[in-house]
């Protein structure tokens, strides 16, 4: 029997599925919002509370998606930082006060 390839076969296939199903459900508020705004101006009361409990809904699914998508970006960071594919903190370079960025009262003074 072969292994049929699915997206969620590595972290990188899930986090792209998880970043089409956040669009998804982006675009899904955006069409339910204007639904609302139509049903709300034909007078449509039952109506316009059944989308107002679609778009409850809707954003109760998006904050579990983003919260999915970092979680699957932490464990991608922790495994690169596992099999050395980053650097870890101390292993970073030092930061230098030559490449630093210099603060605007400096400038002023300087000037």
């Amino acid at each position: 029997m072969t292994h049929q390839r699915t997206p969620f076969d590595s972290i990188e296939g899930s986090l792209e599925y998880v970043g089409l199903l956040r669009e998804a459900v982006q675009e899904a508020k955006d069409s339910v919002g204007e639904e609302a705004a139509r049903a709300g101006s034909e007078g449509a009361v039952r109506r316009l509370e059944a989308l107002r409990l679609v778009t409850y809904k809707l954003d109760r699914l998006g904050r579990h998606v983003d919260a999915t998508h970092r979680l699957l970006q932490d464990l991608r960071t922790l495994r690169r930082l596992l099999r050395g594919e980053r650097q870890s903190v101390d292993e970073a370079p030092a930061f230098s006060t030559e490449n630093a960025p210099r603060s605007h009262k400096s400038d002023a003074a300087a000037c």
